[in-house]
């Protein structure tokens, strides 16, 4: 049995979501230090749409790349794969600027923060989860 079909899936998914909320601190803890830099435009990394298609078509890529007839084409490379999800930076718009052209909401940020915080401790909690099971497995169920 391969090695990554032992882990299975569910741990690229979370390795991956640590990486891109890692990333996601990232940008807001730059928004909350600029928050008096005159002319600064807040950003947000978004990146939960890309990760649920990605996982969504995970099985019909898989599916797609074997032909079901010898005579057919493989369909190879349609479906993104989770380890390519990069993710998305927006910077905001000119709308709700202060007189100094900065468009940091502050309150905003820190719930943000907050957010991508929990998500992120709960990725870490199912990570955990999922190495328990399998030292427990390897240990014969002792």
């Amino acid at each position: 049995m391969p090695i990554d079909k032992l882990f299975g899936p569910t741990i690229d998914l979370m390795a991956r979501n640590l990486d891109l909320r890692t990333k996601n601190q990232t940008y807001i803890a730059a928004n909350v230090a600029n928050a008096e830099t005159p002319n600064y435009r807040a950003k947000t990394f978004s990146f939960e749409d890309q990760l649920k298609d990605a996982l969504k078509n995970k099985d019909a890529g898989s599916m797609a790349a074997v032909p079901a007839n010898s005579r057919h084409i493989p369909l190879k490379g349609i479906a993104r794969k989770i380890e390519d999800v990069d993710g998305i930076v927006d910077e905001s718009s000119t709308s709700g600027l202060g007189r100094d052209g900065n468009g940091v909401d502050l309150e905003r940020e820190m719930g943000r923060m907050a957010e991508n915080q929990i998500l992120y401790n709960a990725s870490v909690q199912i990570l955990a989860k999922k190495f328990d099971d399998l030292k427990y497995a390897i240990k014969g169920g002792n």
